[in-house]
C-alpha cells in the first residue's frame, strides 16, 4: 500500500500499519510530491509496525544531494535492518524546476550516477569521484548501515528500463496497465536473482463508476500530459487513443483534455469496482511480471462518508489474510 493514506494524520497512522499488517500487506511503499516526504512515513512504520517491509517510490535524485540522500537512505536502512528499499528516479521538471529550484538538466545521467554513488556510499565505501553530473569528494557515512538496501530505480522507457536491469537491484513502473506490463518487463531482459519489479497501481474501490472516471480523467489529464509520461504512453501504442487529449492539452483546454480520455483508457490504469474486485484486478499484474503490485489508494464517495470507520473497513477487503 502507498502511504501515508489521504485523510489520515500521520500521528494516527500506527493504527493504519497495523490494520495494513493484519489484513495481510506485507509492503508500504510513500512517495514524493508535495505531501509528505518520501522518509518520514516509513520511520513511523519502521517504529511502530516491525513486520511491514517499506520502501521509497520515489526519492527524486534532484532535490537532495547525493551525500544527503544516502545518509536518509542509511538512517531508515538502520531503524528497519533488511527491510527497506530505496526507490530513486528523476521526477518530473515541475517538482524539481518549479517546486525545487533545481535545474533538471540531463535526467538520465544524473539518475544514473546517483545510482552508482548510492551503491558504493550505502556499502560504506568513500566516494571520491567525478561522475558526469556532479563531483563528491571524500565522502564516507558514519553510520552505513550494516544491510545496506537494495536500490531500486524508476524507469518508464527502453534506456531507463535498460539502466536498471544493469545497475540497479529493482525497478518500479508506474502509470500503467497490466496489459503494458509485459512490454515494459520485456525490455529489462534476463535478470539477475533478487531483481524485483514494482508497479504502483491506483485504485478507486467504489462501485460508483462514475466517480472513479472523473477522478480517473483529472489524474490521467495532470500525468499523461508530461512529457515523459506522454512519450511512455506513445512507446505504450496509446498515441491515437490520447491523442485527443494531448491535442486538447496543448491548446490551453483542460476540460476538453479530461472529456477526451476514453473509458477504456481511465479503466485500464484506474482499478474501481468493488474492493474484490479492485484486487481481482491487481492480480493481473502480479501475473503479468509484477513482483510487488502497490496499491495507491484515491478517495472514494464511501471513504469520505464514512471516515475512519470506512477505512478500517476497507482495508481488511484490500488485503490478502494470512494463510488465505
Amino acid at each position: 500500500m502507498t502511504v501515508p493514506l489521504s485523510g489520515v494524520p500521520l500521528a494516527d497512522h500506527a493504527a493504519v500499519y497495523a490494520a495494513l499488517d493484519r489484513a495481510g500487506f506485507t509492503d508500504v511503499w510513500s512517495s514524493e510530491v508535495a505531501g509528505a516526504d518520501a522518509f518520514t512515513p516509513l520511520t513511523l512504520a519502521a517504529a511502530w509496525q516491525p513486520r511491514l517491509r517499506l520502501g521509497t517510490a520515489i526519492a527524486p535524485v534532484f532535490t537532495r544531494g547525493p551525500g544527503l540522500l544516502a545518509m536518509t537512505a542509511a538512517a531508515v536502512a538502520e531503524a528497519a535492518p533488511g527491510r527497506f528499499a530505496l526507490g530513486i528516479g528523476a521526477s518530473s521538471p515541475v517538482l524539481v524546476q518549479d517546486w525545487n529550484a533545481v535545474p533538471f538538466e540531463e535526467p538520465f545521467r544524473r539518475t544514473r550516477d546517483v545510482l552508482r554513488f548510492l551503491h558504493a556510499a550505502l556499502c560504506g565505501e568513500t566516494v571520491d569521484q567525478a561522475y558526469d553530473t556532479f563531483t563528491v569528494r571524500r565522502f564516507t557515512l558514519e553510520r552505513p548501515p550494516a544491510v545496506p538496501p537494495p536500490v531500486l530505480l524508476a524507469a518508464l522507457r527502453p534506456g531507463m528500463l535498460r539502466l536498471a536491469a544493469a545497475e540497479a537491484d529493482g525497478v518500479i513502473l508506474n502509470w500503467l496497465s497490466a496489459d503494458d506490463v509485459p512490454r515494459a518487463v520485456a525490455e529489462l531482459g534476463e535478470r539477475r536473482p533478487g531483481f524485483e519489479v514494482v508497479a504502483r497501481i491506483f485504485v478507486c474501490p467504489t462501485e460508483d463508476a462514475a466517480h472513479a472516471r472523473a477522478l480517473g480523467r483529472r489524474l490521467i489529464t495532470g500525468y499523461l500530459t508530461v512529457p515523459a509520461y506522454a512519450a511512455f504512453h506513445r512507446w505504450l501504442g496509446r498515441d491515437s487513443v490520447l491523442g485527443p487529449m494531448w491535442d486538447a492539452w496543448a491548446a490551453g483546454d483542460r476540460r476538453g483534455a479530461a472529456a477526451a480520455v476514453p473509458d477504456e483508457v481511465v479503466d485500464a490504469l484506474v482499478l474501481h469496482g468493488a474492493p474484490e474486485q479492485c484486487v481481482a484486478q491487481v492480480r493481473r499484474y502480479a501475473d503479468a511480471g509484477v513482483d510487488v503490485p502497490v496499491m495507491a489508494l484515491l478517495p472514494t464517495p464511501e471513504l469520505a462518508a464514512g471516515g475512519a470507520a470506512a477505512l478500517a473497513t476497507l482495508i481488511p477487503r484490500l488485503g490478502i489474510a494470512e494463510g488465505s
